[in-house]
């Protein structure tokens, strides 16, 4: 129930005094959005003020943002990256931070295939419980009752590391739910899940599935809200029940675990949610048994009001399949975050996906706004860097981000365009990230990153005499796992010594092994990427998409082949031309240990 008007919100009747805190908290920081940024800079500024790296630009403790911006160099992390080292390697002393690092969270790979260590300390968690705690409060704006349910989440730990300094690396979901902050969370009626915390963090993939899965179905009657972080991961859990569905439904007929499942931990909990429900296996098998599975996830959870994924950047391409499982149902994206800093909250976290717009809660860093043209060429120069409160509506940016951390101007990466305001704290549609061009799950993968394995596959091609002409990529999402398409089009110069079908076949493992560890972990270990495929095609068809794309009003002289494509005409095009298909025949090498 709606607490009085003494404690409403402009964004809307809270459901609860506790609400009504987190949206006073909302609209205080937004309202002063500009005094904030200054006060965050202050602090960042002030306590870091004798570590190594302001030190060495002579910034004197001063605080203000012109004379910051105007001696403080815009990095990448290829910048940091000999400091970031020091701190891996063990280097105690205050490098980038007054507060000693605590962890480094892991990013997306760097151009030597690498993952980026984003140095964090112990503070963020706090920093980011925050942020947390305020997207329920918005989300009960526009979906009542939830406190009278749970929400069926498929949250997992991936694994994690030490640098040679003994400091953990690991991705910052990871370290979040292993922390007191999500293990000792106070009970809150708006958010419970069904899966007990013994099931998240065990580190085994297929158990943690499994028996979260299970734990969905005993409780489906209490399902109000099905989630993952991304789309990609909803639609492996839904492919996940597919398989595995007459296994799931003999333990709830039986009441006994499935023996595949050995952690102690894991088996002890279940132990206490098991029981023998011969009606509820009856029917998760009459409807898991039928071909057709539209409206699944409806047809098993009936009572489910909304998605809450991911769907916004590469996660788009997911749109279809989940609209096709839940039968159309809202999908909530909630906020918008990194492994560097959390950023902000969907206000209106129930519009369509299209529309997602994310407030920047200007608490969480200090955020610089690097302009960006996307028909332009030419980067724009990391001098011209705009203020949060200063972007125009219809303008792209990269966000650039100061942290209490330790980063300072630290271009993220990502495209963000401007939608609007509330009150003066911007909002942000997510575009895309700078420079990737294939993605399937938490993988990101850039055109240097996808020639260099086109030519080390390539090399298995010298001894037929052939080689690659040219080439083009895709990322096929109609698969479960999705999987990366590789169209080739090859030039053979003997062709009584053509390569054959498991050479070509190697070619799609070389490529794998190429690429980063971000892409195979999620084939060896998290099983949500499937075998690269490579498509050969006929000679003379980039010459026809070449044809195609002038037809269309591209420059002969200025065009160059797309080295991803997603226009379904141009699918087409290709794939009336493939002559084979070629899978990667075996996983690549993986490990979870650092190479240095």
């Amino acid at each position: 129930m709606a607490v009085d008007s003494v404690l409403s919100s402009p964004l809307g009747p809270p459901a609860c005094e506790k609400d009504a805190k987190a949206l006073q908290f909302i609209e205080e920081m937004t309202r002063n959005a500009d005094a904030v940024q200054q006060r965050v800079l202050d602090e960042i500024l002030t306590r870091n003020s004798q570590t190594e790296y302001l030190k060495r630009f002579k910034l004197d403790g001063v605080t203000d943002r012109e004379t910051f911006k105007s001696i403080i160099p815009v990095v990448t992390y290829e910048d940091l990256q000999p400091e970031i080292q020091r701190i891996a390697n063990g280097d105690r002393s205050p490098i980038l931070s007054a507060h000693p690092i605590s962890e480094f969270l892991t990013s997306s790979g760097t151009s030597a295939g690498e993952r980026k260590l984003m140095p964090t300390i112990k503070e963020e968690l706090d920093r980011r419980q925050l942020l947390y705690s305020l997207l329920m409060p918005v989300m009960n704006l526009y979906v009542p009752g939830l406190d009278k349910g749970k929400g069926l989440y498929f949250l997992f730990i991936k694994s994690e590391t030490k640098t040679p300094g003994g400091l953990l690396a690991r991705p910052v979901l990871t370290s979040y739910y292993k922390s007191e902050h999500f293990k000792s969370r106070p009970h809150d009626p708006y958010n419970v899940y069904t899966s007990p915390n013994e099931t998240i963090l065990c580190s085994d993939s297929f158990q943690s599935m499994y028996t979260q899965m299970l734990c969905g179905l005993y409780e489906r009657e209490q399902v109000l809200r099905l989630g993952a972080v991304f789309a990609s991961g909803l639609v492996r859990a839904i492919r996940f029940l597919q398989l595995h569905w007459e296994q799931l439904a003999h333990d709830i007929r039986t009441g006994t675990l499935n023996t595949l499942i050995t952690n102690p931990s894991v088996c002890e909990r279940m132990g206490k949610i098991m029981k023998p429900n011969p009606e509820l296996a009856d029917f998760v098998a009459n409807e898991c048994c039928k071909e057709n599975w539209e409206g699944i996830i409806t047809r098993i959870w009936p009572k489910t009001k909304y998605l809450d994924v991911i769907v916004t950047g590469a996660m788009a391409q997911y749109i279809p399949t989940l609209d096709y499982y839940s039968g159309g149902l809202p999908k909530a994206c909630t906020m918008y975050a990194a492994s560097e800093c959390y950023f902000g909250l969907n206000l209106n976290p129930m519009c369509k996906p299209s529309e997602v717009s994310y407030t920047i809660m200007p608490n969480m860093g200090y955020f610089e706004f690097l302009p960006h043209d996307p028909t332009s060429t030419t980067t724009s120069s990391p001098t011209n860097l705009v203020d949060l409160v200063d972007v125009e509506v219809g303008k792209e940016y990269e966000l650039v981000i100061t942290t209490y951390a330790g980063l300072y101007r630290y271009r993220v990466g990502d495209i963000l365009r401007v939608t609007g305001f509330h009150n003066s704290a911007p909002q942000f549609h997510f575009v895309r990230r700078k420079n990737v061009l294939l993605s399937i799950d938490s993988d990101k993968t850039d055109e240097a990153e996808l020639q260099r394995a086109v030519e080390n596959a390539s090399k298995l091609l010298r001894e037929f005499n052939t080689s690659v002409v040219e080439y083009t990529s895709y990322a096929d999402t109609k698969t479960i796992p999705g999987h990366y398409v590789i169209y080739w089009e090859l030039l053979m110069k003997d062709l009584n010594n053509s390569p054959s079908d498991e050479v070509l076949n190697q070619c799609c493992l070389a490529m794998e092994e190429s690429l980063n560890t971000v892409y195979r972990q999620g084939r060896v270990a998290c099983n949500s990427i499937g075998p690269l495929e490579i498509r050969v095609v006929k000679n003379g068809t980039f010459e026809e998409l070449m044809d195609y794309a002038i037809s269309r009003g591209a420059s002969i002289n200025q065009y160059k082949v797309p080295r991803c494509v997603n226009f379904a005409p141009i699918l087409e095009l290709l794939d009336s031309r493939v002559m084979s298909r070629h899978f990667s025949p075996s996983l690549p090498q993986w490990t979870p240990e650092r190479r240095r």
